[in-house]
């Protein structure tokens, strides 16, 4: 496998772009994918054998499974994000080593409903929450422990509904490939 057939497996859908001016229509169309997505994620999952659940979706990469799982973490932990810039100044979030999480005997192991489930919960919340904050909440912002950097809650928003179609792709295209789907 080529290094460019590599990069394709790992950013079917390119890496994270985020607009140089946010409009309210773009702030919409991220929290529309939200809204959708474990709805949307159940539907392409739900009717998988464990075989096809434990199939990576490239080459050391993880299974469907633990895709799934790590969605369901993932997004809890944005969810607690947007509190913490929402109830504190420019709070420092607490990051965690997502590749040690996905090794986790329940990510490797558990059934997926509980995280489609978890994910329907985080989601319904989170977007309850999203449509209803001001521009100057979507300003606010938190400090990530591992760039340094600050991230406005604009753009983890952004970054959520592109993490969401990220992982989508991942499982679509390997049913597409194993011809599953």
């Amino acid at each position: 496998m080529t290094n460019n057939e590599l990069e394709t497996l790992k950013y079917p859908i390119g890496k994270f772009d985020f607009p140089d001016s946010v409009t309210k229509e773009y702030i919409e169309d991220c929290i529309s994918i939200l809204e959708h997505f474990p709805e949307r994620l159940e539907m392409l999952v739900k009717n998988l054998s464990e075989e096809q659940l434990d199939t990576t979706y490239r080459p050391e990469g993880w299974t469907i499974r633990q895709t799934v799982h790590h969605l369901s973490d993932s997004h809890h932990h944005s969810y607690t994000r947007f509190k913490w810039a929402l109830t504190e100044e420019k709070p420092i979030i607490k990051a965690y080593h997502e590749d040690l999480w996905a090794e986790l005997i329940d990510s490797k192991s558990a059934p997926i409903t509980m995280s489609l489930q978890h994910l329907k919960a985080i989601h319904f919340k989170l977007v309850y929450l999203l449509k209803r904050l001001s521009d100057e909440d979507l300003s606010r912002s938190f400090i990530h422990p591992e760039t340094k950097k600050e991230v406005s809650l604009k753009r983890n928003i952004g970054l959520y509904a592109w993490h969401s179609k990220h992982h989508y792709a991942h499982i679509e295209n390997v049913l597409k490939r194993n011809n599953w789907l």
